[in-house]
């Protein structure tokens, strides 16, 4: 094994190296994101880490359910044979939150003849952007994230309920936008945002949603995989900044009933990687024929990407009709009933946004699943239906609306398999059929409630 130097701190960004300054570092934590955006890994001495270069998992990682099984190898045996990680150095973030100096660093993962692990979802958008950068294209992407802040719930069997506020009361629903409804977990917001300075990370805003409790932050656009980076830490120092103030944060997609649902609203659009023009947009700042392309192909692939977007059985609560939720994959211009809109931009700005994905998925493979179906239309050459100009709640839908009609979808899904890599594809669906399985042998309180004695 070869070894780096102990001076390998020269190599991260400001941001860390400005973290650990002028204090003795303790830990350094070697993580990679599984199938569900669960960071796994190993935390080790830095003194240690400063002497390797690279470090081990077996990939069985990549086969765990949510709920820690494991699912069947649909590859061949199941040796669990070592993968190869390394360090990702512009990926290396403070861990503000450790009693000690920590810091963590995104690895890529390779198999031992030193090719990308197919199945690693940070490999997949990095073979989505690889897609795009062949024909000469540099994808944009703006992710918004929305989750809740929710009291301590200890026992699964109680329903989630909302945390209490400042004033000592519970935070109240109905208050989109309302800056008092945010003060009222201000030092949980106070400490997500110490923690993203100290990580380095550019919050565009924070504000409140619909839901009682519910938050939404933007994030600046950018790289996709930067981007997706992000997220997946972000998601890590929401949920510690909240547990400093006895509460959970949670990124379900439909934690409270009677609550709207949290979403990862994507927004995308393409640069000309010669030029830096917006191909979304005509010299003259007209919508160009690649923007509508686009636009149909994710009219034609997406509902075989939402077992991706959507990827537990709880996804599926969130697509209500009326509740701030697109139950559709119309287009519109400004129309927030839509499952694709196109927001208010000058040209060089001119992007679409997607408004299916729910906070539930993994920002890596979200980010991919979206693009791939934006990248299948620019080279299938499309027009898209005629833009929705009223309530697209009024109309039909192509989407699936449980897990097992949406992994069938992702089955039947040649063009989109073959982009995001058939191995890929493979195994994610045999994880989420495991845990579709899993699920449907859970009793309900509701069937308790109902059936037990009635029927």
């Amino acid at each position: 094994m070869s070894r780096k130097s102990p001076d390998w701190t020269a190599l991260i960004p400001k941001a860390a190296r400005d973290y650990i300054a002028g204090r003795r570092l303790d830990e350094v934590e070697c993580i990679v994101a599984d199938i569900a955006g669960v960071a796994r890994g190993k935390a080790m001495p830095a003194s240690k880490f400063a002497y390797q270069d690279r470090f081990y998992l077996p990939n069985s990682i990549f086969l765990q359910t949510i709920t820690g099984e494991w699912a069947d190898n649909p590859m061949g045996a199941f040796t669990e044979p070592d993968m190869v990680l390394t360090p990702d150095w512009s990926t290396t973030s403070a861990a503000p939150w450790t009693a000690d100096i920590t810091l963590q660093v995104i690895h890529d993962v390779f198999d031992q003849s030193g090719e990308p692990m197919p199945v690693a979802p940070r490999n997949v958008l990095k073979r989505i952007v690889a897609l795009y950068e062949a024909e000469g294209w540099k994808p944009i992407v703006a992710p918004e994230m929305e989750f809740f802040l929710v009291a301590r719930n200890l026992d699964p069997n109680q329903p989630i309920i909302p945390p209490m506020g400042r004033s000592g009361r519970r935070a109240a629903a109905k208050q989109a936008y309302s800056m008092s409804a945010v003060d009222e977990y201000g030092k949980v917001i106070d400490d997500i945002y110490d923690f993203a300075e100290a990580q380095g990370f550019e919050i565009d805003g924070i504000l409140q949603e619909g839901g009682a409790g519910q938050v939404e932050i933007n994030l600046a656009h950018g790289d996709p995989v930067a981007l997706a980076d992000q997220i997946f830490y972000f998601k890590r120092l929401i949920r510690e900044a909240a547990l400093r103030h006895d509460c959970f944060a949670t990124f379900m997609a439909k934690p409270i009933e009677g609550e709207p649902g949290s979403a990862m609203h994507i927004h995308q659009s393409v640069i000309d990687a010669k030029t830096g023009r917006n191909i979304f947009s005509n010299p003259d700042g007209g919508e160009s024929e690649q923007f509508l392309h686009f636009i149909a192909g994710m009219q034609t692939h997406l509902p075989a990407v939402v077992a991706l977007l959507a990827p537990y059985v709880n996804s599926y609560r969130r697509y209500v009709p009326d509740f701030a939720a697109p139950i559709n994959i119309e287009w519109g211009r400004d129309n927030r009933t839509t499952g694709l809109r196109v927001p208010i931009s000058d040209p060089s700005g001119r992007r679409l946004e997607n408004r299916l994905a729910g906070m539930d998925c993994n920002p890596y493979l979200g980010l991919a699943a979206s693009m791939v179906c934006g990248y299948l239309g620019l080279k299938e050459k499309k027009m898209p239906r005629a833009e929705c100009q009223g309530d697209a709640y009024m109309g039909e839908t192509d989407l699936p609306f449980n897990l097992g009609d949406a992994l069938d979808l992702f089955s039947d899904s040649g063009p989109v398999r073959e982009a995001l890599g058939i191995e890929f594809c493979t195994v994610y669906e045999a994880v989420k059929r495991n845990e579709y399985k899993e699920f449907l042998q859970v009793i309900s309180p509701w069937e308790r409630e109902h059936l037990l004695l009635n029927v």
